[in-house]
């Protein structure tokens, strides 16, 4: 593991869906990176108030200096997408060739679609669309590890896992440790490092 980040600033989006954990999942890396010594700003958007609706959170990351948190257009250069189509519509707008994505193949159906008013893409099209934006990607279905251990909202420390074991981030497993130990109780962190460990075994360098 690199003491480095790749570039300066490095520019992380977390999306997904309200209920998925996304806030979390972003709060937990930023104080990971700041026990690391790095400044981190982090900005979050919410498409809608109710659970459902489209999350997303900007983190910009710096050993120099802080940043503001929005990120500009094509500019990430990671994005962790806990819900597939939450990714594509952040690809569209903040990706580029370069850009490493991690994204759950897990689908959440809106209400429009649960209804029959709106389709949803299927699987195919999903990672078609994602690899034309994204060629360096990876699928993985976080919820279903996640439900393994009891809860599908732990998708996200899995995909947070996938995102330490990659290589990009000067994060291991002790941080996550550190960090959850003062956050959650107990037997919370027990689970918590559970699916962690599920994730950073993915594509751990």
């Amino acid at each position: 593991m690199s003491d480095n980040l790749l570039k300066d600033p490095y520019n992380i989006i977390i999306t997904g869906v309200g209920g998925q954990g996304n806030v979390m999942a972003s709060r937990l890396l930023g104080n990971m990176l700041v026990g690391r010594g790095y400044y981190v700003t982090i900005g979050e958007t919410f498409g809608a108030s109710q659970r459902g609706g489209s999350v997303m959170s900007h983190m910009r990351i710096s050993k120099k200096s802080i940043w503001s948190p929005q990120i500009p257009e094509y500019k990430a250069d990671l994005i962790i997408a806990i819900e597939p189509v939450e990714g594509i519509r952040v690809l569209a707008r903040y990706g580029n060739p370069a850009v490493k994505l991690l994204c759950n193949s897990h689908p959440v159906y809106p209400s429009s679609v649960i209804r029959g008013e709106t389709g949803y893409p299927s699987p195919e099209k999903i990672e078609s669309s994602v690899r034309d934006l994204a060629p360096d990607t990876t699928f993985m279905n976080a919820t279903e590890k996640a439900v393994s251990l009891g809860n599908s909202i732990l998708a996200g420390i899995v995909l947070l896992g996938t995102a330490c074991g990659a290589g990009v981030l000067p994060l291991d497993r002790e941080d996550f440790h550190e960090t959850i130990v003062n956050r959650l109780e107990n037997q919370q962190v027990e689970l918590n490092m559970k699916a962690f460990d599920m994730g950073f075994r993915l594509l751990k360098n």
